[in-house]
């Protein structure tokens, strides 16, 4: 029975994968992953790191390792507009490479509609951008989702993305200044977080709202990846 592998950028998108799957420390390929099964079926998590480099590196190294019946992709994404809630799930058409223009066509294994088109960007969208991503149907930002893709339809492995909003691009809650809070593994740079508060104090209070938004978007993100492995057994 082939492996089916959920693929996130950050280590607190997989914590709540891992916390409701019951997933254990692994190594394969030399790849440190999440392991267990889900309805008896082998599954892995693994967290590729921020950007596309990182995610089409480990990406490579997964496929390589274990050849999965399926990538779930999921974690956390940003919305363009004021319209999608924060912890909606959002199931993108396309998934669009910022860098190379590339597409990607989307398709869940459960046959949910579809709409409007990911923007895989390895550097932050400005506000004036934003209304030419909307023209473009433009729904949602991320980092990583369009690298996987490309690494999963170059080896001929099904791929599918389950990601919901953590926050919005529209009211400049994350800027690069706010970005380089955490290291590019995903996981926060405490010293780094230590001096944007000491240089920020009147911001904490929208970083503890961001920080409750991620909180719930990886939650349902969590929920919606397993329920998308579900079907893709089906």
């Amino acid at each position: 029975m082939k492996t089916l592998a959920f693929v996130c950028a950050m280590p607190m998108e997989l914590r709540p994968l891992t916390k409701r799957l019951g997933l254990t420390k692994d190594v394969i390929g030399g790849m440190a992953v999440r392991a267990g099964t889900l309805d008896g079926r082998p599954v892995v998590g693994v967290a590729t790191g921020m950007g596309t480099r990182l995610a089409t590196e480990h990406t490579d190294r997964l496929l390589a390792a274990v050849r999965p019946a399926r990538v779930v992709v999921f974690g956390i994404t940003g919305a363009v507009d004021d319209e999608i809630a924060i912890g909606a799930v959002v199931l993108p058409t396309q998934v669009i490479d910022h860098t190379t223009g590339r597409t990607h066509d989307h398709h869940p294994p459960g046959g949910e509609p579809t709409s409007g088109a990911m923007w895989t960007t390895d550097v932050i969208t400005l506000a004036a951008e934003l209304p030419g991503l909307i023209e473009r149907g433009v729904i949602c930002l991320d980092m990583e989702t369009a690298a996987i893709a490309h690494s999963c339809e170059r080896e001929g492995v099904p791929w599918s993305v389950h990601r919901a909003i953590s926050d919005r691009a529209t009211d400049g809650s994350v800027d690069d200044e706010l970005f380089h809070l955490s290291h590019q593994d995903g996981t926060p740079d405490l010293r780094a977080v230590a001096r944007y508060v000491l240089r920020h104090p009147g911001r904490v209070p929208r970083m503890a709202t961001m920080a409750k938004g991620a909180r719930l978007a990886t939650e349902r993100a969590a929920d919606a990846a397993i329920q998308a492995a579900r079907a893709a057994q089906s």
